[in-house]
């Protein structure tokens, strides 16, 4: 089954975001990653829900990824997997995947859905406008 350019651009937006964070969160890496990176995909009116339920504006989630630069030691790591597309019309696709984390030694997995729009001016050509992550599992 072919998959739609939309797609393939949200997928390769969800792995890149992923290696952000991961160099981001790092004290070995962050001084040479460039925020706003971060800043440029997350689009206007984005939404987050994290596995605890709280919800967060787009505003809350650039703040809380800013401030907590720097803050693991070669002790942070993220894994993607399963990246499937799902309701896709015009220039608006959903994508679900699994986060697999590690955190000094803690591992995690959650599902995501994720709303991107098209969006000329963000590094992968998507912006992400909603995002909801559900645990799938319980920390080791």
């Amino acid at each position: 089954m072919s998959q739609s350019p939309l797609f393939i651009r949200a997928r390769d937006e969800i792995v890149s975001l992923h290696e952000f964070f991961v160099a981001w969160y790092d004290k070995a890496t962050a001084d040479a990653t460039d925020f706003d990176r971060f800043d440029k995909v997350m689009g206007p009116g984005m939404l987050m829900i994290p596995p605890d339920g709280m919800m967060l504006d787009r505003d809350a989630v650039v703040s809380y990824v800013r401030d907590n630069r720097a803050t693991f030691d070669r002790d942070y790591a993220i894994e993607i997997a399963d990246v499937t597309p799902g309701w896709e019309a015009g220039n608006m696709i959903v994508v679900t995947y699994i986060e697999k984390q590690e955190r000094r030694g803690v591992k995690t997995a959650r599902r995501a859905s994720a709303l991107f729009v098209e969006s000329s001016s963000a590094p992968n050509g998507v912006e992400w406008r909603h995002l909801h992550e559900t645990w799938m599992q319980a920390a080791e």
